[in-house]
């Protein structure tokens, strides 16, 4: 069977004003809300809670300042799409092939557009060339961490004015955790927990395995880490160390290595600083600016059948979409595998035209709403989480079909910011104070 072309959008770069409102150079997420073209009321989505059980009755006129939970029915975020200010990239750094942190871009690799039918060996090297992470290590957000202390120089815009505030950032997280928070409304699967400290105003948020996840990890089959290997392998395949180089499909893989970009963007009224790994970077010297010149490398399977496509539309398109929109990424390059893990064909999708391509799949995702329940989201936690103390946790917990809900921890083994930086940031802020 000849299978289907996977239906790539093709645009050109778009020029963008770094003070514009980032959605509104997405203009199909502004037609995406209630039929009946009205707001939803905030108060439908917060109400208590204390079993976790999902339930729909509305709770009209209920006080969401002194609600327990979070509702995440999707209907009740088909809203206008909030403001989301273009991310700027105020920073890198690099973990090198030992997991060691520079504050620098010296793992930043360069696309090169292979053959639009390449055959391209996933397997190859898996079993000899391939040194992979300890997924068992939780770094938490120490890496982040680190970068904050090398910049804080850039960082300090309210150090001297407020000494409750170490810089000018309501949220610090990663982006793969916002990615969940996007995704979450229509994530049938997989559940999170999220960790939040206030520490000198600032609300920090860190993932936590849960135990289901760790089941997982700890019982995957052979074909499930090989696989895992296919994504890193097609990299390989595409991408070299430096402009006027070749990609090197001989050598190996090692997946600790990482080029990391660190983002300021807002969310409504959260201001947010979050950092994502990179694949690569437009190697035309004529490219725009990071973040516009990154790109997302993803591999998926051939699409044979109008199921496998619409499967395509439904869940793979969400997660690469979310992945790639929060930090202003403009396009993922995808390599289609046949069942052998051969890279058969490559197509590239643009972040802007994604909501079109899923327009006509019946009950499919809206950008609007993974956005507004991440904003919605944001709003919980900053009204859960007010005390000043990096020794408490507020935990966030989610499982599918349920509401978010949340418990306290005092001294307890979820604790995630480090000594080293409370003492840094903190010795820091003494000095802009001292007469």
């Amino acid at each position: 069977m000849s299978c289907l072309l996977a239906q790539p959008a093709m645009d050109h770069h778009r020029s963008r004003n770094p003070n514009s409102s980032y959605h509104n150079q997405q203009p199909a997420h502004k037609r995406e809300r209630d039929a009946s073209g009205r707001n939803l009321s905030d108060n439908k989505r917060f109400r208590p809670n204390h079993h976790h059980q999902y339930d729909s009755r509305s709770t009209q006129g209920q006080n969401p300042l002194t609600s327990q939970s979070l509702n995440t029915r999707r209907e009740l975020y088909e809203r206008d799409f909030p403001v989301y200010k273009q991310p700027v990239e105020v920073g890198c750094f690099s973990l090198d092939s030992e997991r060691r942190f520079f504050n620098d871009s010296r793992q930043m690799r360069y696309y090169v557009e292979p053959d639009r039918n390449p055959y391209f060996d996933l397997r190859d090297g898996y079993k000899d060339r391939f040194i992979k992470r300890d997924d068992s290590v939780k770094e938490k957000l120490d890496h982040i961490l680190r970068w904050i202390v090398a910049n804080r120089s850039k960082l300090n815009s309210r150090a001297a004015t407020s000494s409750s505030f170490a810089f000018d950032v309501d949220f610090v997280t990663w982006r793969g955790h916002l990615t969940k928070l996007l995704t979450t409304p229509y994530e049938t699967r997989e559940g999170w927990l999220l960790a939040v400290t206030r520490f000198r105003g600032t609300l920090y948020m860190s993932e936590l395995e849960t135990e289901a996840a760790r089941r997982e990890r700890e019982n995957r089959t052979e074909r499930h880490e090989e696989m895992m290997y296919w994504g890193y392998k097609f990299e390989q395949y595409t991408c070299a160390d430096n402009i006027h180089s070749l990609p090197d499909s001989g050598g190996v893989v090692n997946t600790n290595e990482a080029f990391c970009t660190v983002v300021q963007t807002r969310l409504a009224d959260h201001r947010l600083l979050f950092s994502g790994e990179v694949d690569c970077r437009d190697k035309d010297p004529g490219a725009p600016a990071p973040p516009t010149c990154y790109m997302e490398l993803k591999t998926s399977a051939e699409i044979c059948t109008p199921k496998q496509r619409s499967n395509f539309h439904r869940f793979k398109l969400l997660k690469w979409w979310a992945q790639s929109f929060l930090p202003g990424v403009p396009r993922v390059v995808a390599g289609f595998r046949d069942h052998e893990g051969v890279v058969v064909s490559v197509e590239t999708f643009h972040i802007s035209k994604i909501s079109h391509l899923i327009k006509n799949e019946y009950n499919c995702w809206k950008p609007t709403v993974c956005m507004n329940f991440c904003c919605d989201f944001l709003s919980f936690v900053k009204r859960v989480a007010t005390e000043e103390n990096p020794s408490v946790v507020y935990l966030f917990s989610w499982e599918p079909h349920r509401d978010v809900t949340y418990s306290i921890h005092r001294d307890s083994q979820y604790s995630f910011l480090p000594q080293w930086y409370i003492e840094e940031m903190s010795s820091n802020e003494d000095s802009h104070h001292q007469p």
